[in-house]
């Protein structure tokens, strides 16, 4: 089943189209990373499942209903841009927003007494938010955002202005409200993390949907015949020993051979061909296909798209 269906997503600002008939499934229970450069459309897309704005055409369901008024209690919403009241003490404004979200106030206490204690920022309650820094600040608003515990979480770039021990910090704590039910949108450009966490992504350029998806099916189908190949001893015979059939990518000496990424360019020679010929130049202890990170897909499938919008 599905947390959010869209359907046919359309939405222009004055000049400039948005989103044009996005389609696009987020599987229940999932960590779905929604990708792509800036401009492309991933916020309206989020404004408008939060119901900031509506879509000129098309409509989103949440499991399987209309999305409407109602919803807003299930969503948990983290924006890239936070929205704290700076003057406020951190208590009496995570207790006013959790108020927002239906909750009664001792209920509100008790949940923010855990998470405070969690997260060992107790001694933060009476101060005010223009005393913490950037990356306090998230802390207190993240904690905000999930305190109702929403089934579907939209966090956007939410390890922005982390340092690398509190980023995974948080990143474990997603993975905890995915392992809890909850269905997490994740959107950012930091593309380790997206290997690291998500499950499922959708890649959005130019306001149209180019790439959706299970993650391992999407490095499955931009695999290249690129292998991996670690060697002992014929690092000076690979040059002159290598047919037409392959194309050397890259090659680094190390102290007892070196590390090669080659091309097979014939597509009628087996895999198995290759390390024979290997073999016969020397000793290798590693062969494996190599599979584009995401990051490499991500620009990979933009300039495609780009190249082909061009040419149309």
């Amino acid at each position: 089943m599905n947390t959010i269906q869209a359907e046919g997503i359309y939405k222009k600002f004055a000049n400039h189209l948005a989103l044009d008939n996005l389609s696009l499934s987020v599987p229940e229970g999932s960590i779905y990373g929604l990708l792509g450069p800036n401009g492309a459309g991933k916020t309206t897309f989020i404004r408008i499942i939060n119901q900031i704005i509506a879509p000129d055409k098309g409509q989103i369901l949440i499991n399987g209903k209309k999305l409407s008024q109602k919803h807003i209690s299930i969503i948990g919403y983290l924006p890239e841009e936070r929205g704290l009241y700076k003057k406020m003490k951190v208590g009496e404004q995570a207790i006013y927003l959790s108020r927002l979200k239906g909750m009664s106030r001792n209920e509100a206490l008790r949940r923010l007494k855990k998470w405070f204690e969690k997260f060992q920022i107790e001694s933060w309650w009476d101060k005010k938010v223009e005393e913490l820094s950037k990356g306090m600040q998230q802390k207190i608003q993240f904690i905000i955002t999930v305190l109702h515990s929403p089934k579907l979480l939209i966090f956007d770039e939410p390890f922005s202005g982390f340092d690398p021990i509190n980023a995974n910090l948080l990143k474990n704590e997603i993975l905890k409200l995915r392992e809890e039910g909850a269905t997490i949108i994740f959107s950012t450009h930091i593309m380790s993390s997206v290997e690291e966490i998500c499950d499922h992504i959708a890649l959005i350029n130019n306001s149209e949907k180019i790439i959706e998806g299970h993650i391992d099916n999407i490095r499955k189908e931009y695999s290249s015949d690129i292998f991996e190949v670690h060697f002992d001893g014929f690092f000076n015979k690979l040059e002159t020993s290598l047919t037409s059939d392959y194309k050397i990518i890259e090659l680094k000496e190390t102290p007892a051979g070196g590390i090669l990424k080659i091309e097979l360019l014939n597509k009628n020679i087996q895999t198995n061909t290759l390390i024979n010929r290997m073999l016969e130049l020397g000793n290798v202890s590693k062969f494996d296909k190599h599979y584009l990170s995401m990051n490499e897909i991500f620009i990979k499938a933009v300039e495609e798209t780009n190249i082909n919008q061009e040419i149309k």
